[in-house]
């Protein structure tokens, strides 16, 4: 009985582990396929025509900023230097307890103004607007309100406020490329060009031109997030980038570019994108108040908003799509400390099994199409299940080991396939990476990230496995979730930033 037990588990593990080779291997080439044809089109001339046109969308530029005094202004100055011909900047000041809204007010010529502000999504309240007396600084607007414990009460304030049919979403000590409007608009241009030239058509009898009905809609782009650590930073402006030097942030560059390059091209390119990141998000911005915006009680915003504008779409019979494009655009500053990182991610656990539990109704439902039998499955199976897996099958193992039951050749070949597969997959991510933007100007620095991979699963990994069982166990429990201080070096000198990401 015992040894049946032992041969059907061994293979579910053989079975699990070659389904999931096989959608890494799938994803891998879903990927390569989406960047070729992003490169073989004109990024250049297409975005310097999207900057020149009078005709492009205009853009919110969304930024909640809490205890920011340090950098805030470095920032701000950032974002209102961005290439794009119609666009805005809306910094939320979230109830900071430091000097960041009076640097603000100081360092724009900031004045009190009254502002038509209709709450097409509930917030707790909004004290006071703020725009420039400079003209070089009318694009700028400053709300200050009551902090809402999270980015997404913020966020919401700059919705409301906001003035354009599109909005990004965007964190204020990020890094943005100059390029990031015009880039992330590209694919919604694109969308609305393929939909007039598809559904205009000429009726033979009568010559009419006939415009048909169900045109899909971009309601969501995002693009790559990177660690902004060891790189070279002048007012606002990334002149030197680096891999991070310090072994924790280094191994989160890696997951990045993998996790993006990999994962998020390959659903684009089926258009089964799960999430659009909250530190660089473009959204339609009627959509998303339909859904009533982010909400303030989810551990896992990004993923919430993303999930309920499909789940919107499809109720309504409407095509939509949510796209990623193959380039860097956004730079963050990753933890450095165990102690903050674990906090990041324990709440990410408890955000994936959140959005489990309060969307189990699209799981494995054919009513929700892709979302339901493609993205939710997926993260089911691969994201929310993996972490308890792979710590039975450890334990079982071991429990293996101690009665002498193991086959220790078999599973010395399996565990070296699935290592070497491992580093293959993050080594292919990493060079597909500098091979089409080359932020590393050095072979060695692109050698080294790559050598990263080979410590990753036992150093790394196992951190990301007991951070989420941490995360799946706290919120079994129902413990009160503590936001806590995130310690960041940041550009200049260091700081203390308040983790509400």
């Amino acid at each position: 009985m015992i040894q049946h037990i032992i041969d059907i588990f061994q293979w579910f593990i053989f079975s699990y582990s070659t389904v999931t080779m096989a959608v890494y291997v799938t994803m891998a080439v879903l990927s390569y396929k989406h960047m070729r044809l992003y490169s073989r089109k004109n990024i250049g001339y297409y975005t310097q025509n999207v900057i020149s046109s009078p005709l492009s969308p205009g853009i919110s530029v969304i930024a909640p900023a809490y205890n920011e005094g340090l950098t805030i202004i470095d920032n701000v100055f950032a974002l209102m230097h961005l290439n794009y011909p119609l666009y805005e900047v809306i910094i939320i000041n979230d109830g900071s307890t430091d000097d960041t809204l009076e640097k603000l007010i100081s360092r724009f010529d900031l004045r009190e103004v009254d502002l038509p502000y209709h709450e097409r999504i509930k917030t707790l309240p909004v004290k006071r607007f703020f725009r420039s007396r400079d003209k070089a600084y009318d694009k700028l607007l400053v709300i200050d309100k009551e902090n809402g414990k999270g980015k997404a009460d913020a966020s919401n304030a700059g919705i409301n406020a906001s003035k354009f049919d599109y909005f990004l979403c965007t964190d204020v000590d990020c890094i943005l490329h100059e390029d990031t409007l015009s880039r992330l608009m590209r694919p919604i241009l694109d969308e609305k060009s393929r939909n007039r030239l598809k559904d205009i058509q000429v009726i033979p009898d009568t010559g009419y031109i006939h415009v048909e009905d169900g045109q899909r809609q971009v309601i969501a782009v995002g693009a790559p997030l990177r660690m902004i650590n060891s790189s070279d930073v002048d007012n606002g402006v990334i002149t030197r980038f680096r891999p991070p030097s310090k072994l924790l942030p280094r191994f989160q560059e890696l997951e990045y570019i993998r996790a993006y390059l990999l994962s998020k091209m390959a659903w684009s390119s089926v258009n089964c994108v799960p999430n659009v990141s909250g530190g660089l998000g473009l959204f339609d911005k009627r959509i998303a108040v339909k859904v009533g915006g982010y909400d303030p009680r989810s551990f896992a915003e990004d993923i919430d908003i993303v999930t309920r504008m499909s789940v919107y779409m499809i109720q309504n019979n409407k095509r939509y799509a949510i796209r990623y494009i193959p380039v860097s655009l956004c730079w963050t500053e990753g933890p450095q400390t165990l102690k903050v990182f674990s906090r990041q991610r324990v709440r990410w656990a408890r955000g994936l099994i959140q959005i489990m539990r309060l969307h189990s109704h699209v799981l494995f439902n054919p009513k929700f199409k892709r979302l339901g039998m493609v993205v939710f499955p997926y993260n089911f199976l691969f994201e929310f299940l993996a972490p308890m897996l792979e710590t039975i099958g450890l334990i079982f193992y071991i429990y293996l080991i101690a009665i002498g039951a193991i086959n220790w050749r078999n599973t010395f070949i399996l565990l070296c396939f699935l290592y070497m597969f491992s580093v293959l997959i993050s080594a292919i991510a990493v060079l597909w990476d500098q091979l089409t933007e080359r932020h590393y100007r050095k072979t060695t620095e692109v050698i080294g990230l790559c050598l990263t991979a080979f410590a990753e699963p036992f150093i790394y990994h196992p951190l990301i496995v007991f951070f989420s069982l941490k995360g799946y166990v706290q919120s079994l429990f129902r413990k009160k979730l503590v936001w806590g201080n995130m310690q960041r070096k940041g550009f200049s000198s260091s700081t203390v930033i308040t983790d509400k990401a």
